[in-house]
């Protein structure tokens, strides 16, 4: 899943990059609020952690000028503000969370992880699709009664962006942005590599290719 994160405190980002890729998020990174509401017009994001004080353009300004023009994005609003009424502010922008600094990190990650799952209609620990279930907690999945099969960081990123994306083309240039931070090498035969990974350890039935499109995560299995 790939995330903004609209932040011009540079210790805070330091501080939660590695946080949320261990969470399996892809990150792009802004200072200041004219390029994040740029990025959120340019990249299709599965959520956005949005600070209310940034320079050049205010959060909410910004929450604002997507809003207007029919971004649904998720967005967790970030601030060091504890007022209510700037609270009620945020929300009739049309922020999806609201999180108050100083903040616990794991807090960050369980409400970004709520937001995304309610983005693509799911909720709790688990994706179920095509009679397999994945596991976030565990990073695995499973096939009806059978066991366990365990993933690398990779595969567990890339198999659940398909089956948050069921029945849809996908194409290698999508994954790939979605699957790999810009600090990451994006060699477009990197999908091939995990998608045949996935094949040998879930059989061939889930994920099939569309010739010169990309491939499609079939939600009724294999």
């Amino acid at each position: 899943m790939r995330i903004l994160l609209a932040e011009d405190d540079a210790e805070l980002r330091t501080m939660l990059l590695p946080d949320l890729k261990a969470a399996g998020f892809a990150v792009d990174e802004v200072d200041n609020g004219v390029d994040a509401e740029f990025m959120g017009d340019e990249v299709a994001y599965d959520a956005v952690i949005l600070d209310l004080g940034l320079p050049q353009r205010n959060g909410l300004d910004v929450l604002r000028a997507w809003r207007a023009r029919g971004s649904r994005i998720p967005v967790l609003i970030l601030t060091a503000r504890d007022a209510w009424y700037e609270k009620v502010d945020g929300f009739k922008a049309g922020a999806d969370d609201y999180l108050g600094k100083p903040f616990h990190v794991e807090e960050l990650l369980a409400r970004l992880s709520a937001l995304v799952k309610r983005g693509g209609g799911q909720s709790g620990s688990r994706l179920q699709v095509g009679g397999l279930t994945l596991d976030e907690d565990t990073r695995s999945a499973r096939q009806g009664g059978s066991g366990q099969v365990q993933l690398t960081g990779t595969e567990f990123r890339l198999l659940r962006y398909f089956m948050q994306n069921p029945d849809k083309v996908l194409s290698k240039e999508r994954l790939l942005a979605h699957v790999y931070d810009d600090e990451a090498e994006r060699e477009s035969n990197l999908i091939e590599v995990y998608v045949r990974r996935l094949r040998r350890k879930l059989g061939d039935g889930y994920i099939t290719t569309v010739r010169g499109q990309g491939y499609v995560f079939k939600s009724g299995g294999p």
